[in-house]
Protein backbone atom coordinates (compact mmCIF):
# COMPACT_ATOMS: atom_id res chain seq x y z
CA UNK A 1 0.00 0.00 0.00
CA UNK A 2 2.78 2.37 0.87
CA UNK A 3 4.55 1.66 -2.43
CA UNK A 4 1.43 2.68 -4.37
CA UNK A 5 1.05 5.83 -2.26
CA UNK A 6 4.69 6.71 -2.83
CA UNK A 7 4.25 6.25 -6.58
CA UNK A 8 1.23 8.57 -6.64
CA UNK A 9 3.06 11.09 -4.50
CA UNK A 10 6.08 10.97 -6.80
CA UNK A 11 3.86 11.49 -9.84
CA UNK A 12 2.22 14.50 -8.22
CA UNK A 13 5.65 15.96 -7.42
CA UNK A 14 6.74 15.48 -11.05
CA UNK A 15 3.62 17.30 -12.29
CA UNK A 16 4.18 20.12 -9.80
CA UNK A 17 7.80 20.43 -10.90
CA UNK A 18 6.78 20.56 -14.55
CA UNK A 19 4.11 23.21 -13.91
CA UNK A 20 6.63 25.24 -11.91
CA UNK A 21 9.16 25.01 -14.76
CA UNK A 22 6.57 26.00 -17.36
CA UNK A 23 5.42 28.88 -15.17
CA UNK A 24 8.94 30.18 -14.68
CA UNK A 25 9.67 29.95 -18.40
CA UNK A 26 6.50 31.86 -19.28
CA UNK A 27 7.37 34.59 -16.79
CA UNK A 28 10.95 34.87 -18.07
CA UNK A 29 9.83 35.02 -21.72
CA UNK A 30 7.10 37.55 -20.92
CA UNK A 31 9.56 39.80 -19.07
CA UNK A 32 12.13 39.52 -21.85
CA UNK A 33 9.43 40.49 -24.37
CA UNK A 34 8.53 43.52 -22.22
CA UNK A 35 4.91 42.39 -21.83
CA UNK A 36 2.63 42.95 -18.86
CA UNK A 37 0.18 40.24 -17.80
CA UNK A 38 -2.65 42.21 -19.39
CA UNK A 39 -0.76 42.54 -22.68
CA UNK A 40 0.00 38.82 -22.82
CA UNK A 41 -3.62 38.11 -21.94
CA UNK A 42 -4.83 40.16 -24.91
CA UNK A 43 -2.32 38.57 -27.27
CA UNK A 44 -3.07 35.00 -26.17
CA UNK A 45 -6.80 35.23 -25.33
CA UNK A 46 -6.02 33.65 -21.94
CA UNK A 47 -7.26 35.45 -18.84
CA UNK A 48 -4.82 37.51 -16.80
CA UNK A 49 -5.73 35.52 -13.69
CA UNK A 50 -4.95 32.18 -15.32
CA UNK A 51 -1.61 33.39 -16.72
CA UNK A 52 -0.67 34.73 -13.28
CA UNK A 53 -1.63 31.40 -11.71
CA UNK A 54 0.47 29.46 -14.21
CA UNK A 55 3.47 31.75 -13.73
CA UNK A 56 3.30 31.04 -9.99
CA UNK A 57 3.36 27.29 -10.67
CA UNK A 58 -0.23 26.78 -9.58
CA UNK A 59 -2.93 24.60 -11.11
CA UNK A 60 -2.65 22.24 -14.07
CA UNK A 61 -3.11 24.23 -17.31
CA UNK A 62 -4.35 22.40 -20.38
CA UNK A 63 -2.10 21.96 -23.39
CA UNK A 64 -4.45 24.16 -25.41
CA UNK A 65 -3.95 26.96 -22.87
CA UNK A 66 -0.17 26.62 -23.12
CA UNK A 67 -0.38 26.73 -26.93
CA UNK A 68 -2.34 29.99 -26.72
CA UNK A 69 0.20 31.49 -24.31
CA UNK A 70 3.08 30.38 -26.53
CA UNK A 71 1.39 32.04 -29.51
CA UNK A 72 1.01 35.21 -27.46
CA UNK A 73 4.74 35.09 -26.69
CA UNK A 74 5.53 34.24 -30.32
CA UNK A 75 7.56 31.15 -29.37
CA UNK A 76 7.14 27.41 -30.08
CA UNK A 77 5.08 25.73 -27.37
CA UNK A 78 7.98 23.33 -26.69
CA UNK A 79 10.00 26.32 -25.47
CA UNK A 80 7.75 26.47 -22.41
CA UNK A 81 8.74 23.04 -21.15
CA UNK A 82 12.38 23.71 -20.44
CA UNK A 83 14.63 26.61 -19.51
CA UNK A 84 16.45 27.50 -22.69
CA UNK A 85 19.70 27.85 -20.80
CA UNK A 86 20.94 27.73 -17.26
CA UNK A 87 20.87 31.20 -15.75
CA UNK A 88 24.36 32.14 -14.62
CA UNK A 89 24.68 33.58 -11.10
CA UNK A 90 27.17 36.10 -12.53
CA UNK A 91 26.16 39.32 -14.31
CA UNK A 92 29.07 40.79 -16.26
CA UNK A 93 29.33 44.56 -16.42
CA UNK A 94 28.81 44.64 -20.18
CA UNK A 95 25.88 42.19 -19.99
CA UNK A 96 23.58 44.10 -17.62
CA UNK A 97 19.98 44.52 -18.78
CA UNK A 98 19.03 48.18 -19.21
CA UNK A 99 15.68 49.12 -17.67
CA UNK A 100 13.41 52.01 -18.64
CA UNK A 101 11.37 53.15 -15.65
CA UNK A 102 10.21 56.48 -17.01
CA UNK A 103 9.97 55.82 -20.75
CA UNK A 104 13.09 57.84 -21.50
CA UNK A 105 13.06 56.29 -24.94
CA UNK A 106 9.90 58.18 -25.85
CA UNK A 107 11.35 61.65 -26.05
CA UNK A 108 12.11 62.53 -22.43
CA UNK A 109 15.65 63.67 -21.54
CA UNK A 110 17.99 60.70 -21.26
CA UNK A 111 19.45 61.82 -17.91
CA UNK A 112 19.32 58.50 -16.05
CA UNK A 113 20.53 54.95 -16.57
CA UNK A 114 19.10 51.90 -14.78
CA UNK A 115 20.86 48.54 -15.07
CA UNK A 116 19.74 45.23 -13.54
CA UNK A 117 22.47 43.61 -11.43
CA UNK A 118 20.54 40.44 -10.55
CA UNK A 119 20.54 37.61 -13.13
CA UNK A 120 17.22 35.91 -12.50
CA UNK A 121 13.81 37.34 -13.36
CA UNK A 122 12.31 34.96 -10.81
CA UNK A 123 14.35 36.14 -7.82
CA UNK A 124 12.79 37.35 -4.57
CA UNK A 125 14.59 40.67 -4.99
CA UNK A 126 16.14 42.84 -7.65
CA UNK A 127 19.26 44.97 -7.44
CA UNK A 128 19.60 47.99 -9.73
CA UNK A 129 22.60 50.15 -10.63
CA UNK A 130 21.44 53.75 -11.10
CA UNK A 131 23.33 56.63 -12.70
CA UNK A 132 21.68 60.07 -12.88
CA UNK A 133 22.87 63.33 -14.37
CA UNK A 134 22.59 66.81 -12.78
CA UNK A 135 19.02 68.05 -13.03
CA UNK A 136 17.48 64.57 -13.02
CA UNK A 137 14.07 64.72 -11.29
CA UNK A 138 11.27 62.09 -11.20
CA UNK A 139 8.77 64.15 -9.17
CA UNK A 140 6.38 64.20 -12.15
CA UNK A 141 6.17 60.40 -12.13
CA UNK A 142 6.53 59.24 -8.50
CA UNK A 143 6.83 55.54 -7.71
CA UNK A 144 4.31 53.69 -5.53
CA UNK A 145 4.07 49.91 -5.37
CA UNK A 146 4.16 47.01 -2.94
CA UNK A 147 7.30 45.85 -1.17
CA UNK A 148 10.35 47.38 0.46
CA UNK A 149 13.27 49.31 -0.97
CA UNK A 150 16.86 49.99 0.09
CA UNK A 151 19.31 52.36 -1.53
CA UNK A 152 22.93 53.40 -1.01
CA UNK A 153 24.72 56.27 -2.73
CA UNK A 154 28.18 55.47 -4.09
CA UNK A 155 29.06 58.92 -5.44
CA UNK A 156 27.45 62.34 -5.67
CA UNK A 157 24.46 63.68 -3.71
CA UNK A 158 20.98 62.21 -4.21
CA UNK A 159 17.68 63.54 -2.87
CA UNK A 160 15.11 60.88 -1.99
CA UNK A 161 11.57 62.15 -1.35
CA UNK A 162 9.22 60.03 0.76
CA UNK A 163 5.67 61.40 0.60
CA UNK A 164 7.13 64.84 -0.08
CA UNK A 165 9.75 64.77 2.68
CA UNK A 166 13.29 65.19 1.34
CA UNK A 167 16.15 62.99 2.53
CA UNK A 168 19.53 64.10 1.19
CA UNK A 169 22.03 61.26 0.79
CA UNK A 170 25.76 61.73 0.32
CA UNK A 171 28.26 59.05 -0.72
CA UNK A 172 28.07 56.17 1.78
CA UNK A 173 24.59 57.11 3.04
CA UNK A 174 21.75 54.60 2.74
CA UNK A 175 17.98 54.60 3.15
CA UNK A 176 15.24 51.98 3.62
CA UNK A 177 11.49 52.52 3.22
CA UNK A 178 8.17 50.94 2.32
CA UNK A 179 7.44 51.16 -1.40
CA UNK A 180 3.78 51.92 -0.64
CA UNK A 181 4.88 55.45 0.27
CA UNK A 182 4.94 57.74 -2.80
CA UNK A 183 8.63 58.26 -3.54
CA UNK A 184 10.73 60.03 -6.12
CA UNK A 185 14.33 61.10 -6.67
CA UNK A 186 16.31 64.12 -7.74
CA UNK A 187 19.89 65.05 -8.53
CA UNK A 188 20.01 68.75 -7.72
CA UNK A 189 23.81 68.83 -7.57
CA UNK A 190 26.34 69.62 -10.27
CA UNK A 191 27.83 66.13 -10.65
CA UNK A 192 26.48 62.70 -11.68
CA UNK A 193 25.14 60.40 -8.96
CA UNK A 194 25.81 56.67 -8.82
CA UNK A 195 23.77 54.51 -6.47
CA UNK A 196 22.54 50.96 -5.92
CA UNK A 197 18.91 50.08 -5.10
CA UNK A 198 17.51 46.82 -3.77
CA UNK A 199 13.80 46.12 -4.21
CA UNK A 200 11.71 43.24 -2.94
CA UNK A 201 9.57 41.87 -4.44
CA UNK A 202 10.93 42.67 -7.90
CA UNK A 203 9.15 45.26 -10.04
CA UNK A 204 10.42 43.68 -13.29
Amino acid sequence: MSDASDAVSGKDMNIEAMVATVGLQIKVLRKLAGLTLDELSRRSSVSTGLISQVERGKGNPSFATLVQIAHGLEVPVGRLFHLAEQISPVVRRDERRTLDFHNTGSGEPDDARYELLTPSLNSALEVIWVETQPGHDTSSTPFRHSGEEFGIVLSGVKDVYLDGVRHRLHAGDSITYSCSIPHWYANSGDEPVTSIWVITPPTW
